[in-house]
């Protein structure tokens, strides 16, 4: 089969296309024929070497066709999207003709949408989805203040919360992204300058809570933009992986504030953190019906995977882009 391998851990030019044996599943897996795949920051940060040493083909999600599952629960030919279960970590990823997948990890799909649009939505709606409505636990009616916002995740969390009817507050560091954050259905855009808690209390607005894709380098700022008692989930990190240095809970952390973090590759489709809770029908049957705005923003060849990545890192692409095969 042909795959994209890590040559080397460095820059975009060290993903390489080269032919690969087929995977073979064992009990427990589903072997997937890849029919297109999303581009994750998480391939990013496995490709320059910043998450250790991983396996050779990146790729956290992918759309395809069961090819084979030693169990029969599925049969060959359903067409199914799958999402991290250690895929570009522990063993190979989807950036491969073909990829096995813990079936924990494997959900069959009834959506019309082409490969493209099925492959922009597993990952960053399924992390978008958990902050919001396990670790944020939001409301309709609460106001939810998505750091980070021009990002897939940021955009998937802004489409969601929208839809659950809360108010959203949307952040970018760009002016020029303000009309994209607006389209999206957000109710007022801020330009991030480091220091939202003071822009927040000059609007006199009560943040309910904090979806933050930037990560630690605002952690203190998105501890001290949320009301008493709010909450705030850290899901990215986008801002860097500089630790947060001298945290102290005493005087950082607001009293009554809840922080959590969550790490999608790490604890989706693990028993604590089923697949099944997430409700990914229903998500493409809102971005078939025009609820939800999903579609990826470019769509690349196999062939194109170096140019992707360079986009992807140069934070140019302002949405989620996926890769097609032919």
């Amino acid at each position: 089969m042909k795959a994209v391998v890590i040559s080397a851990h460095g820059g975009p030019e060290v993903l390489t296309l080269t032919e690969l044996p087929d995977p073979v599943p064992t009990d427990g897996e589903v072997l997937i024929r890849v029919k297109a795949f999303g581009l994750n920051h998480a391939e990013a940060y496995m490709r320059s070497g910043a998450w250790g040493e991983v396996a050779a083909v990146p790729g956290i999600e992918c759309a395809g066709v069961v090819e084979a599952d030693p169990s029969g629960r599925l049969p060959s030919g359903t067409r199914v999207v799958a999402i991290l279960g250690g895929m570009g970590r522990t063993r190979n990823g989807s950036y491969a003709e073909l990829v096995t997948v813990p079936a924990t990890n494997v959900v069959a799909v009834h959506s019309p949408l082409g490969w493209g649009d099925l492959a922009a939505v597993p990952e960053v709606y399924a992390t978008a989805w958990s902050g919001l409505f396990d670790n944020l636990d939001l409301r309709p009616g609460e106001t939810v203040l998505v750091r980070g916002a021009t990002s897939s995740l940021g955009q998937a969390a802004v489409n969601l919360a929208v839809d659950h009817g809360a108010t959203v507050l949307a952040t970018t560091r760009n002016p020029a992204h303000v009309p994209l954050l607006k389209e999206l259905g957000a109710d007022d855009a801020l330009i991030d300058d480091g220091a939202l808690a003071v822009q927040v209390g000059e609007r006199g607005i009560a943040v309910d809570a904090v979806f933050d894709v930037v990560g630690n380098k605002v952690l203190r700022d998105s501890l001290a933009t949320v009301r008493p008692r709010g909450r705030v989930c850290q899901l990215g990190f986008l801002g860097g992986f500089e630790p947060v240095r001298d945290f102290d809970p005493i005087g950082d952390l607001p009293s009554g504030v809840r922080f959590s973090f969550f790490g999608s590759a790490f604890v989706l489709g693990t028993p604590a953190f089923p697949l099944a809770d997430v409700p990914l029908h229903q998500i493409y049957d809102k971005i078939g019906a025009g609820m939800l705005r999903a579609r990826p923003v470019r769509v690349f060849r196999f062939d194109e995977i170096v140019e992707a990545h360079r986009i992807m890192e140069a934070g140019e692409a302002l949405g989620k882009m996926v890769v097609v095969l032919d």
